[in-house]
């Protein structure tokens, strides 16, 4: 933790059920809540997150290339059935399948984040913990990748470890993105972690600057935790093999001084623009 700064946010993990910031599905608007559940386990006080080898492929008859996901997220909202309003679409002109309620568990607009976790993956599969905009208006897109690990960038001794900015349809964040090979194993327990303001992003791994980032978003945003598989990478030896993410805590950090500041959210928990008879954020 940066001197100076209060913790606000902390989930150990530690309960039996999944704590009431998380939403345990990932981009349900794309396909279905039945179909985006996460798998996941809570024991020896850490999140695991796998994908078993009779989980199906998630948005199947779209999305390209085949790709399976177990993920939860600390914010989630969509327009009505038919209209594009939604979270981190996949491609241009993506319609909601199925209209999903506004909900916001644990949404910073800055501080440092911190992630402590290890993964299980082999060269089809990869795990990640990232941050995006909840779009509740649709220029609130970024991202802030906190860190991903590609199992095919895995070597003896290193992993590359993927961490940066993405724009999307942001123009006011500068795409801004890089694998950085560092001497560690994504099997171990490491922390990766962000800190973050409107005039930058730094960006460590186990205490340690790594990466350093100008004009990132700006606005609050969600927590993302998933594993990947990718069944078109299959060695066709590793069907049965079970990718995981294993969590041990997330904790969100604010600067003393701003800690107890008033964030712009409603009374009911909705951003201030957002009109919650349509559904929709308002111009």
């Amino acid at each position: 933790m940066p001197e100076g700064f209060q913790l606000v946010f902390e989930d150990d993990f530690d309960s039996s059920e999944l704590g009431a910031a998380w939403f345990p599905h990932y981009l349900p608007q794309w396909s279905s809540r039945a179909a985006t559940v996460a798998a996941y386990e809570l024991k020896d006080s850490c999140l695991h997150l796998t994908i078993p080898p009779d989980q199906g492929l998630w948005c199947a008859d779209d999305h390209t290339p085949p790709m399976r996901v177990s993920g939860i997220q600390s914010g989630n909202f969509s327009g009505p059935v038919g209209s594009t309003i939604g979270q981190q679409p996949y491609r241009e002109g993506l319609h909601v399948r199925e209209e999903q309620e506004p909900f916001w568990g644990w949404t910073p607009d800055g501080g440092y984040i911190e992630l402590r976790a290890r993964g299980v993956v082999s060269p089809r599969s990869m795990v990640a913990f990232w941050m995006v905009g909840l779009e509740d208006r649709p220029e609130r897109c970024s991202e802030i990748c906190v860190t991903e690990m590609f199992g095919n960038a895995v070597q003896p001794g290193s992993t590359a470890v993927g961490m940066g900015l993405h724009t999307f349809r942001d123009p006011s964040v500068p795409e801004d993105f890089e694998a950085v090979r560092l001497p560690i194993e994504v099997a171990d327990f490491h922390s990766y972690a962000v800190q973050w303001s409107p005039e930058g992003a730094d960006f460590f791994v186990d205490g340690e600057l790594v990466r350093s980032c100008p004009r990132p978003p700006a606005y609050p945003m969600q927590l993302m935790l998933a594993v990947f598989d990718f069944p078109d990478w299959s060695t066709g030896d590793d069907t049965a093999l079970v990718p995981e993410l294993v969590v041990d805590h997330i904790r969100g950090y604010q600067p003393a001084l701003t800690v107890n500041q008033p964030q712009s959210w409603s009374s009911n928990g909705l951003p201030e623009n957002w009109d919650s008879t349509a559904g929709t954020p308002l111009d």
